[in-house]
């Protein structure tokens, strides 16, 4: 099996420092949470990520950029229908460039409480999922997009987070079942398979009539020509094809 992690910077990500990890083959790491430990497979940023926060004298295997995930987010269907944050970014990089067999996320709950000072594990930072854009009208609507994107690659999505909400739709599963009880992978295999086809179905035929394509990736520059009705029904769809819940 080919497992795949990707980490983010929400509070519960430095659980990454207690797990047994040997489970998994390629470790990706978004925008900050290089800092969590000293070796990394993949770091993942946009273009406009601080070159002050950029990772120096870690031992990186490869840095992803635009120049990387742009070509292989668009053969996904582009960034307006993935949605333009990079949770989203690095699970569809993840899906074309590794071909994994299970994509599992850790610290991308994307949960922001008014209640704690501190809403990433490097203290306060800008919760960029959050912020007024029109591919990121649903952000949980993004993720069943995604699982299912994934579904038809061969690949099934999970979430390792432990915490009681989360904006993924992802079945939640901890590393102690992935790597004691085998059998886990078909159970995740027969939720992935629940996915109503129907509606999946309906929300990529609509995708593809509104033809919404930025080959360039900067989707932002050509705003104007997307609908944001259009894209909240398409979002309704996605809403649609689990099947189960968390």
């Amino acid at each position: 099996m080919n497992l795949v992690l990707i980490v983010g910077s929400a509070p519960d990500a430095v659980r990454i420092n207690s797990l047994d990890l040997s489970l998994f083959n390629n470790f990706v790491a978004i925008n900050n949470a290089w800092r969590l430990k000293p070796e990394w497979d993949f770091v993942i940023y946009p273009e406009d990520f601080p070159v002050q926060h950029q990772p120096k004298n870690f031992n990186v295997k490869k840095i992803i950029t635009a120049k990387d995930y742009v070509r292989i987010q668009n053969k996904f269907g582009g960034f307006v229908y993935a949605g333009g944050t990079m949770a989203f970014t690095a699970g569809y990089w993840a899906l074309g460039a590794l071909k994994p067999d299970v994509i599992a996320y850790l610290g991308c709950d994307m949960i922001y409480s008014n209640k704690i000072s501190n809403n990433h594990f490097y203290g306060k930072g800008n919760p960029d999922p959050l912020r007024d854009d029109i591919t990121l009208q649903s952000l949980e609507a993004k993720s069943a997009r995604l699982m299912a994107i994934a579904k038809f690659n061969n690949c099934s999505v999970v979430n390792l987070s432990e915490q009681d909400h989360s904006r993924l739709l992802f079945p939640k599963v901890c590393v102690d079942d992935l790597k004691k009880k085998p059998q886990i992978f078909q159970s995740i295999k027969k939720k992935i398979l629940e996915l109503n086809l129907k509606a999946i179905n309906k929300a990529l035929a609509f995708e593809k009539k509104l033809n919404y394509m930025v080959r360039s990736g900067r989707y932002w520059e050509e705003v104007d020509k997307f609908d944001p009705i259009k894209l909240s029904k398409i979002d309704q769809l996605w809403l649609q094809t689990p099947d189960y819940k968390n």
